[in-house]
């Protein structure tokens, strides 16, 4: 059989064209057989592969055309990710289960809060709805360094790409950098969707909409792994996800204001090019997989301007804030009803610290760590707060952004709530003032005296 004939021949005539031969040439020069890769994938023994692997080849260049990244393969991935170990559809008895358990957690929450609950119908929803559904936001969040990712990579590619035939442009090596980072995004967010309990489990909601939201696998397994029945366990999910809707409905700003920190962190990120250049070295232009490995390997630049890091510190405080008033409510909530409250505490705050799943997912793509640090220190406050002025002015915090505390008031949360209550102790200032006006005995104008001078 001539080479022309070969399978792998073909593949390579589908990829470079009349610049096959040279192609060949160069992998042999290489010290690449191709006839020997062949015969160890398969390809050599099955024509009908061939047909295959460059059928996907044909829809990846289509799909990535005019593309920085292709979102079509990254929901693609995300589906796969999130399905890996089996992700059946909800029945109608589970369903029915965890609507019954969300019903609960709005009662318990209408004893502790006058936050209103969500209006919209709560959905119970396998892994794969739950990429469906969110998969717009992280398009949305990441897209634009997803972007300069891809952007940053091509420039790479092409640099490395110069040997190569120049038909080679517009086949399989113009769809890698889209490829690689539709892989990317779609193996983070199918990630977060293998551990996700709801559409708040970073902090901040998924959805446009105000809904709670449950996802009866991921719930199953963080409860196989705690000595904790596992109702008990959903009915603290379900309190905490349907205390997070209440919270961004009620302060219909607060989703926006995080958005838009994590957007102006985000135009700010820059690429580390020494270490993506190491990276796709490493990995070689012949494994998109790889490539797509590669750049979860410290791509991102280390340094942050000012405005970042006073961004990032904003992003942390308002994370922090917003789950020491979870954490807080569904404590008051649960009390009377969950004898295990203290150690399923203990164990989402051990979750939360350790960088779960949505720091892991935005490290990698955008170098943004959502950790909410004095997490610990926001949940003490809010309940300091609800001793001291009750749930209804406590709540009232959340009315306007400038209300709540700043990162530098929460390490010094208890000043801070002194000063709200008009608990504080006068300062020098106030303390000159009430001086001076004892001094002056509270004399006015008609007791015969000269008003004091301005």
């Amino acid at each position: 059989m001539s080479e022309e004939s070969e399978p792998w021949m073909r593949l390579l005539r589908e990829l470079f064209g009349d610049e096959a031969e040279s192609a060949l040439e160069q992998l042999r020069a290489m010290g690449m057989d191709p006839a020997a890769l062949a015969q160890a994938s398969g390809v050599a023994d099955s024509p009908g592969m061939v047909e295959h692997i460059l059928g996907q080849i044909r829809a990846l260049v289509r799909q990535s055309r005019g593309e920085d990244v292709n979102w079509s393969l990254a929901h693609d991935v995300a589906r796969g990710v999130a399905a890996q170990g089996g992700d059946p559809s909800v029945t109608a008895a589970v369903a029915a289960r965890h609507r019954t358990a969300i019903s609960a957690a709005e009662l318990w929450l209408d004893a502790v809060t006058d936050f209103y609950p969500a209006t919209a119908e709560p959905k119970i929803w396998s892994r794969a709805e739950w990429v469906e559904a969110t998969l717009p936001t992280w398009r949305y969040l990441a897209g634009p360094v997803a972007a300069s990712v891809s952007m940053a990579l091509t420039g790479l590619l092409e640099q490395e790409r110069r040997d190569l035939p120049p038909e080679a442009t517009g086949t399989l090596l113009s769809a890698i950098s889209p490829t690689v980072c539709g892989m990317h995004m779609g193996e983070a967010a199918g990630a977060l969707a293998r551990e996700a309990f709801g559409a708040t489990d970073l902090g901040f909601p998924l959805l446009n909409e105000q809904r709670v939201v449950l996802v009866p696998r991921s719930i199953d397994e963080f409860a196989a792994g705690l000595d904790i029945d596992r109702d008990t366990v959903l009915a603290y999910v379900a309190l905490r996800e349907a205390a997070h809707v209440r919270l961004f409905g009620a302060a219909p700003w607060l989703a926006g204001q995080l958005r838009t920190s994590i957007e102006r962190y985000a135009s700010g990120v820059t690429i580390d090019a020494a270490a993506l250049d190491e990276a796709v070295r490493s990995a070689g232009l012949g494994d998109p997989r790889k490539l797509q490995q590669a750049l979860g390997t410290g791509i991102f630049a280390s340094s942050h301007s000012q405005e970042q890091r006073e961004t990032l510190a904003s992003i942390e405080t308002w994370l922090a804030l917003i789950e020491g008033w979870v954490d807080e409510i569904t404590a008051r909530a649960a009390a009377p009803h969950i004898p295990e409250l203290g150690q399923l505490q203990e164990m989402m705050r051990r979750r939360r610290a350790a960088g779960g799943p949505a720091e892991d997912t935005f490290a990698k793509l955008m170098g943004l760590e959502l950790r909410p640090r004095r997490m610990r220190d926001a949940s003490a406050m809010w309940a300091e707060l609800t001793r001291r002025i009750g749930p209804g002015r406590r709540d009232d915090l959340w009315s306007h952004p400038d209300v709540l505390p700043t990162a530098v008031d929460l390490e010094d949360w208890r000043a801070w709530v002194d000063r709200v209550t008009g608990e504080a102790e006068p300062d020098d200032i106030d303390r000159e003032l009430e001086r001076m006006l004892s001094e002056d005995g509270g004399a006015s104008p008609g007791d015969g005296e000269a008003p004091p001078e301005p």
